[in-house]
């Protein structure tokens, strides 16, 4: 088998599905313009992440930080106190809205063998979208959770609806939580 000039196989031969969890913090629950189905998002998140810790699958939180919205280190920083990562979750911290560009997410999904992601979290035409089309342009299968993303603009349900129509077009495969498997 070649490998990549890093070191690491291509993304093709990796056979592990790992749960990327994007920014599901706080700050982002607290805008004036409510989180669309916050607590329907929270309760999914944390089913996904309960059967993706039954079957074995790797799970990364992705923990955002900006000056204005997300200061490191700040409340709103801070994962949602309903997401519950264990010891064996990964956390990887983020300036940029692609959670590849800048991170050792790329990286640490080589080692642990992943060649597909299952997406879930915020906000859908920023992060979630970003990391879509960053982990497809890596070379990942994507898997993008159709009911698993949301946003706190008051247009939130035709942006999901868009976004998961426009991804679904040669980025991402589109599933409900309860067809997601891994």
């Amino acid at each position: 088998m070649t490998s990549l000039s890093n070191g690491h196989p291509p993304v093709a031969s990796r056979d592990r599905v790992a749960l990327l969890v994007i920014d599901v913090q706080q700050g982002l629950f607290r805008k004036s313009t409510k989180l669309y189905k916050a607590d329907e998002l929270l309760a999914t998140i944390n089913g996904i992440v309960e059967s993706a810790h039954a079957a074995g699958a790797p799970v990364f939180y992705i923990q955002h930080s900006s000056e204005k919205v997300l200061p490191w280190g700040s409340e709103d920083w801070q994962l949602h106190p309903a997401l519950h990562p264990t010891g064996a979750d990964r956390i990887v911290h983020k300036l940029k809205g692609n959670a590849f560009e800048g991170t050792e997410l790329d990286g640490e999904l080589a080692e642990l063998g992943v060649g597909a992601v299952v997406v879930t979290g915020l906000v859908t035409h920023g992060c979630v979208k970003s990391s879509c089309i960053g982990a497809h342009d890596l070379g990942y299968r994507v898997v993008l959770v159709a009911d698993g993303h949301s946003s706190y603009s008051k247009d939130a349900p035709n942006l999901i609806e868009e976004w998961n129509e426009k991804l679904s077009h040669d980025i991402a495969e589109l599933r409900t939580a309860r067809e997601v498997e891994f």
